[in-house]
Order: C-alpha cells, then sequence, then structure tokens
C-alpha cells in the first residue's frame, strides 16, 4: 500500500489541508452542530461515496445523540465534469422522516445543485428540517443560488482529492486534501 500511497503523492500539486488542519475543521463544525442540534432529533446523512471519511470523523466528535444513513447521488457524466442532472443512485427509505432533523454531510459543494436539489426532495418527503454541513465550499462555482449551512473552509477552484475525495476512484485514502496536477485529470 505504501507503494501505490507514493505514486499518489506525486500526483498531488500542493496539500490543501493537512491532516491536523482537517482535524480542527472537524473538531469546530462539530462543536457548532452539537450547540444548534442539542435538542434536535438529528439524523446524518452521509452523501456517498466522498463525504464518507469526513462523515466518519464528524460523528466521532459529536458529543449529541445522532442516527446516520446514506444516499447516493450523481451529478458528474465522464470525469470530473458536472453533467447538470441530478441521479439518486441510492435513496433514503425511513417511515420516520417527519421525525427527524436532516443534516446532509457532504465533502465538497461546487455548483450548489446536487445540495439545493437533495434539500427540496427532502422537505417533500416529510423530513421535520434539512441543513447542510461540507467539508469544502467552492463558491467561485455556484449557478445556483444556495449557501451551506455548516462550511469547513471555502477553497479555491481547483481539483482536490485525498480525505475521501476521489478522481476515478483513486486517492480518497490519501490523509490530507491535495490539489491534483492537472495533467492527471485533463490527459483522460
Amino acid at each position: 500500500m505504501k507503494k501505490h500511497r507514493d505514486v499518489w503523492d506525486r500526483d498531488i500539486e500542493q496539500i490543501l489541508l493537512s491532516e491536523g488542519e482537517l482535524d480542527e475543521i472537524v473538531t469546530r463544525m462539530a462543536a457548532q452542530i452539537d450547540a444548534d442540534y442539542r435538542d434536535k432529533n438529528l439524523l446524518l446523512l452521509c452523501i456517498l461515496k466522498g463525504s464518507l471519511v469526513f462523515m466518519g470523523d464528524l460523528m466521532k466528535k459529536l458529543t449529541i445523540p445522532c442516527e446516520i444513513d446514506c444516499m447516493k447521488v450523481s451529478s458528474y457524466g465522464n470525469g470530473s465534469v458536472s453533467s447538470g442532472r441530478i441521479h439518486i443512485l441510492l435513496d433514503l427509505h425511513r417511515q420516520d422522516l417527519s421525525e427527524k432533523d436532516i443534516l446532509i454531510i457532504e465533502d465538497i459543494i461546487d455548483s450548489g445543485r446536487t445540495l439545493s436539489y437533495l434539500i427540496s426532495y427532502l422537505q417533500m418527503g416529510g423530513a421535520r428540517s434539512v441543513r447542510a454541513a461540507t467539508l469544502l465550499d467552492k463558491p467561485s462555482r455556484r449557478e445556483v443560488d444556495y449557501t451551506p449551512d455548516y462550511v469547513g473552509r471555502a477553497i479555491p477552484d481547483v481539483f482536490v482529492v485525498g480525505y475521501g475525495l476521489d478522481y476515478g476512484e483513486k486517492y480518497r485514502s490519501l490523509p490530507y486534501v491535495g490539489i491534483l496536477k492537472p495533467e492527471i485529470y485533463e490527459a483522460k
């Protein structure tokens, strides 16, 4: 595994967020969520696959009770460009949505279309409340009027991987968030 990790590290132009910085971000976000959801019936909704690492770390730092569930949603066609269409690949099927305060856990927000769509979708499904927390936000890429409720860090318009984020299902296991060298994803 170390050999693969060395290859992946060479594909990284720059480390954007170190392990320590990620831990500080997650700790800060967990404290905010603890305060805001203390009297609520919290359901953390992980958007697979990219948010899995972030949600795992986040829920370990929460001090309030919560449930977890997952959805798998895609807005990407081939490669690194969004198709603009939202596809629900794994839906949330629960009978108790009207009793839940859902906090969508997302790895990164670009255009805002996916989160805007999901919030409306879950509200129409009967959820008591729906908000979103994202590790990374690219506000410069926003195509809809959407602002996440919790933001770990706003980042520039660069292609990032690591800490659950991928390119072609690779790089998810990197313990940091790094900027992928353009020649890696532009070559495809």
